[in-house]
């Protein structure tokens, strides 16, 4: 069996999945079709929005099917009519046994995070958030609870101290592409050698970290109960997306929403301040933190100088 000869079906949504879809077709892999998120509405104007996954494998002139339900007989009819050998799911839902099980070689994900620890839908932003040193992303074969399957493979990367969500994401989105790639490869390599793919069972840990879906009220600053170094672990976790936010107080003037994409760690503690010098300290559970960028509701990201000038103004 060679990579045309093997018939795969790829499912993913966002801007993440993209770059892992268009290696596989860029590498001459054979990618019979694509399964991603219905269409919705977005933006102001409530436009009609594909999804990124989409967007691509149109370009690419590959066929796209967008179930409501996992489960819609048509689909998985639509589904089985590709006659799939694997199955790679890069994020995208969660998928009943009907799904995941059908192709002959099983399906296999790509999960941006060394599993076990951040099983869930944010991996990324909580790696950031909770401070952590490293991240990654694993490949593992599907089964019945959600990110617990066996291992393939696995890779690591260092993340920076000042680094944000959006750079690791993009950093870790290369990665994958990687990982993609030689995992089909060994599974085509078994299968030419009559034998199984080599897996590794997900090591039992005693304090797992979960990564739930993130939502608004979740990306609150609560300044009184973290301190300087976990807000600024928390900003960096959440930018550029979908941002940590706060109520403040500057000049007698209350901004609600404010959304915060970088603050630095200070060691004196004192009030909500505007200085001559541009500066917006904040006090928190133990030391300050100096806010770097922000923008209020109905503005464009700023700097805090640009932020100060323009209340003077």
């Amino acid at each position: 069996m060679t990579k045309q000869d093997l018939r795969i079906v790829y499912l993913g949504t966002p801007e993440f999945a993209v770059a892992s879809l268009q290696a596989l077709v860029e590498g001459g892999y054979n990618v019979v079709a694509v399964v991603t998120m219905p269409d919705k509405p977005a933006g102001r104007g409530h436009l009609v929005q594909f999804s990124d996954v989409k967007k691509y494998a149109l370009s690419v002139g590959l066929p796209v099917l967008q179930p409501e339900k996992l489960k819609d007989e048509a689909f998985i009819e639509a589904l089985r009519s590709y006659k799939a050998d694997l199955q790679i799911v890069v994020a995208f839902r969660m998928l009943p046994e009907v799904v995941w099980a059908m192709p002959r070689l099983g399906t296999f994900n790509l999960h941006a995070s060394l599993l076990p620890q951040y099983r869930g839908a944010a991996p990324i932003n909580w790696a950031v958030m909770n401070g952590d040193k490293e991240t990654g992303a694993t490949t593992f074969m599907l089964k019945h609870e959600i990110d617990t399957g066996n291992m393939i493979l696995q890779e690591r990367i260092p993340i920076g101290p000042d680094e944000n969500v959006g750079s690791v994401h993009d950093r870790l989105m290369a990665m994958g592409t990687s990982l993609v790639t030689r995992t089909v490869d060994l599974i085509i390599d078994c299968e030419n050698k009559g034998i199984e793919v080599p897996t590794t069972p997900q090591p039992e840990i005693a304090e797992l970290r979960p990564a739930p879906k993130i939502f608004k009220e979740d990306c609150e600053i609560k300044f009184a109960e973290k301190t300087a170094e976990e807000v600024h672990n928390f900003v960096r976790g959440l930018s550029p997306y979908p941002a940590a936010w706060a109520k403040l107080s500057i000049n007698g003037i209350t901004f609600d929403n404010v959304k915060i994409y970088a603050v630095e760690v200070i060691s004196n503690q004192q009030s909500v301040i505007s200085s001559g010098k541009g500066d917006i300290v904040i006090p928190c559970k133990e030391g300050a933190v100096r806010i770097l960028e922000l923008q209020v509701p109905g503005k464009k990201r700023m700097d805090v100088r640009s932020f100060l000038n323009g209340i003077h103004n």
